[in-house]
């Protein structure tokens, strides 16, 4: 049975999807931009600064299902552009330490509300 998950500390979902769906063990977190819950702006206007906003968001989540990051087994990474990879890649080694996940990193043509990075996870316990 599924169950979805939902904290005040991430952004709401602004369209027909759940922040993240717990099933069997396993948490599938939709993909986070560096929106700040408490302003429903942007946390800033560089990856680094947006990168950060993007794990706060996604470490509010898991928390909220009570998941950490050593649970994140996978992750999806998306970016406007591939010029990011170095900064965002060097963000993303901190919040995950020694433990990394299987990753994708993909560029895309554009992402909501022209955020410069998405990450979504894939949690178990």
């Amino acid at each position: 049975m599924k169950k979805v998950i939902a904290t005040n500390q991430a952004p709401a979902a602004i369209g027909p999807y759940s922040q993240a769906v717990e099933v069997n063990n396993m948490l599938f977190a939709s993909g986070q931009i560096p929106v700040d819950p408490a302003t429903g702006e942007f946390a800033s206007d560089d990856i680094v600064g947006q990168t950060v906003q993007v794990f706060k968001n996604i470490n509010a989540i898991l928390a909220e299902a009570g998941y950490t990051m050593d649970d994140v087994v996978k992750t999806t990474v998306f970016l406007a552009d591939m010029s990011y990879f170095a900064e965002m890649n060097a963000v993303y080694a901190e919040e995950f330490g020694d433990c990394f996940p299987a990753r994708s990193t993909v560029a895309v043509k554009a992402l909501p509300k022209g955020a410069l990075v998405e990450i979504e996870v894939i949690a178990v316990k």
